[in-house]
């Protein structure tokens, strides 16, 4: 029996020491503040949160723009370099053309100041 007497002692000591009777209304007070503080921590919490995924979503996208840049730079380089190839060869065409036309004008200037210089002199010889 004394062993059953020591032992409730123990479990009534152990059921007050850890919080099985009634709290004070110092202790209640407390809590209260604990728990109205763990509202605000979460509130806190859930606005970092919020901002943390958005600036996630706004780096993801910009990962995403700067991929699809670099995809459009590389197809520009690609086609404007056998465009520049066309472009070059169509300008020495041009410049083919305008040499010859060039060959071509000083040889006609040539052959008209023969003509018209003997044209002249005919003119002369028959107002003589």
């Amino acid at each position: 029996m004394q062993r059953w007497l020591g032992l409730s002692v123990v479990v009534v000591g152990l059921s007050l020491g850890t919080g099985c009777s009634t709290p004070s209304d110092e202790d209640q007070a407390r809590l209260a503040e604990l728990e109205a503080e763990a509202r605000r921590m979460d509130a806190a919490l859930d606005t970092v949160e919020e901002r943390l995924l958005g600036s996630q979503a706004m780096l993801q996208t910009w990962q995403e723009l700067g991929r699809r840049h670099q995809q459009v730079t590389q197809l520009h380089c690609q086609s404007s370099d056998a465009h520049m190839v066309a472009r070059m060869k169509h300008y020495e065409k041009m410049e083919e053309r305008g040499r010859q036309l060039r060959r071509r004008s000083s040889v006609a200037a040539v052959d008209s100041t023969v003509l018209t210089s003997g044209k002249a002199a005919k003119r002369q010889h028959g107002a003589n």
